[in-house]
């Protein structure tokens, strides 16, 4: 779900539009049950893929609070492409992740579909509420995420108190900047704008395609509309038993393992990094470099937590693994800490529009424990074994202790009358560790579970693997699911997303290599999912 914090605070850079509520008096009095939106006015986009798609752009207009329906308004970006076939087969609603990624730009995921058989829908991409370029966009403290943070395991108390103060004033500058759209981020708002959604583009029912964040998104969707639900592909699933602070803690634990993973695939290429030819080698490198950083930042602003960041990508998925192996390389071995500060950019003022929406959604879902003693004993315990991720994670979490949002309860996750869905989730995916698919598995019992064996990606469909993609390319052409099987297990099993080699350099990764997989790396890159 959450991604490294450099990459949160600037995901949606570039898409924020200035703008505030829509006071209700500017409104048409809308005041009936069961809010109804206007149609939205199409135009284009200023966005340069989706304009080199031919997508459009607009905002379907809601209320802040839907209880409330003839009052304040607040406007949810939307962009879509059209289909490009007379087998029209509806919209295709999409979400990144986060809660907090940024979603206009998937609309263009329609030509990634292998067997043209996104071709058969539009493509709805959006900005859920208070994210990129939908009206109000919150942003709190663009600095948050600045150069050479104090250390994020507390061996003090002096740096547990400053951690502890960072967070209550970053909550405190979000109570601030957010005001009452604080009380309204929660994903049950953003349910009810995907009914908005839906009606504005006059449609009885929605497919719809959720990643990370977005495959829980679409749970309490389905939960509560099941009627409206016609096809849906989840990939990387929400364990709704641990939404959220359990789900954390699960997290750290499969994202240690996974850095074993990855230290050994480095070890695999010394001939390449020249970092050790073990795995128990490199990671020492790791650590050591990483305490190092605590008296002297690279180029005086890689401390030891933006080193810690950095490498969290690499536990999140394989597409970035040349690039970190390349950065830890340049500076242990050369001292030069360019590649570092590449991907670790210097944040700034409005950067941190991700980070705001992810706390405003995640801390209101559901109260999170407000005892510091709670997060204490929890994340110590996990970190005796599991340290690589374990307190960043946990400051990540913090604000929630001092949010000021109204706070909600989950919905029961129940799909026993939603039609059949496609999910996908890897061995090791560490965001969304995989007993939550096999969990949505029970709850939703006409869907089908593909299992990339083995692999460490989290939410990797459309990268090029045949396997994956033909299944989703044949559920969305006809809704064709493989059997499912008996027993809590995956009903397909799959190759994962290939471990890159970086000793071919004339070859690409098979995640670039394919139609699939380029656009999708394309869209990665312009605007990176809030994991």
């Amino acid at each position: 779900m959450r991604r490294l914090l450099a990459a949160t605070v600037a995901t949606t850079a570039g898409l924020v539009l200035a703008g505030g509520m829509i006071p209700a008096a500017a409104q048409a009095n809308s005041g009936t049950p069961g809010y109804t939106p206007p149609a939205i006015s199409w135009g284009v986009c200023t966005n340069a893929t989706l304009k080199a798609r031919g997508a459009e752009c607009g905002f379907v207009t809601v209320p802040l609070d839907y209880a409330h329906p003839s009052g304040t308004k607040i406007k949810i970006a939307v962009s879509r492409v059209l289909h490009k076939t007379a087998n029209y087969q509806g919209v295709m609603l999409v979400n990144p992740g986060g809660p907090g990624g940024s979603g206009l730009i998937y609309s263009v995921l329609q030509s990634a579909i292998p067997n043209k058989a996104g071709l058969d829908y539009d493509w709805i991409g959006f900005d859920p509420r208070g994210v990129g370029s939908s009206v109000p966009s919150l942003t709190c403290d663009g600095n948050v995420a600045g150069y050479n943070r104090p250390y994020y395991v507390p061996v003090t108390k002096q740096l547990e108190k400053t951690w502890l103060a960072r967070s209550k004033a970053y909550a405190q500058a979000c109570a601030k900047a957010g005001g009452a759209l604080l009380n309204h981020l929660k994903t049950t708002d953003n349910v009810a704008d995907m009914e908005s959604i839906r009606k504005a583009l006059g449609q009885q029912q929605i497919n719809y395609y959720g990643f990370s964040y977005g495959t829980y998104l679409g749970q309490v969707y389905a939960t509560l509309h099941p009627g409206q639900v016609r096809r849906m592909v989840f990939d990387g699933v929400v364990d709704p038993r641990g939404v959220w602070y359990g789900d954390n803690l699960d997290q750290d634990i499969q994202f240690d393992k996974n850095m074993d993973t990855y230290f050994a695939w480095v070890a695999k290429y010394d001939s390449v990094y020249h970092l050790g030819t073990s795995a128990k080698v490199v990671k020492a490198k790791y650590y050591a470099t990483l305490q190092k950083l605590r008296k002297t930042p690279a180029a005086g602003k890689i401390g030891p937590d933006e080193w810690n960041d950095i490498f969290v990508q690499a536990g999140y998925y394989v597409y970035g693994w040349e690039d970190v192996a390349t950065a830890f390389s340049a500076y242990v071995n050369k001292g030069d800490a360019t590649d570092l500060l590449a991907l670790y950019p210097e944040p700034g003022p409005g950067t941190d529009n991700g980070f705001a929406i992810y706390l405003g959604t995640q801390c209101t879902d559901v109260q999170w424990p407000t005892n510091w003693n709670k997060w204490e004993r929890d994340n110590w315990r996990i970190y005796a074994k599991y340290p690589f991720i374990t307190w960043n994670n946990a400051w990540f979490n913090a604000p929630c202790v001092f949010w000021k949002g109204n706070v909600g309860k989950p919905v029961s996750i129940n799909g026993s009358k939603v039609p059949p869905i496609l999910m996908i989730n890897e061995t090791n995916d560490a965001a969304t560790p995989y007993p939550g698919a096999i969990e949505i598995r029970k709850r939703f019992p006409r869907s089908v579970l593909i299992e990339g064996v083995g692999g460490t990606t989290h939410a990797g469909s459309l990268s090029g693997v045949t396997c994956t993609d033909d299944t989703i390319a044949a559920y969305l052409a006809n809704g064709a699911l493989p059997a499912r099987v008996h027993g809590n297990r995956s009903d397909v099993q799959c190759s994962p997303v290939p471990q890159p080699d970086p000793t071919a350099a004339a070859a690409q990764s098979l995640a670039t290599s394919t139609t699939s997989g380029s656009l999708m790396a394309t869209v990665r890159k312009a605007a990176p999912a809030v994991r």
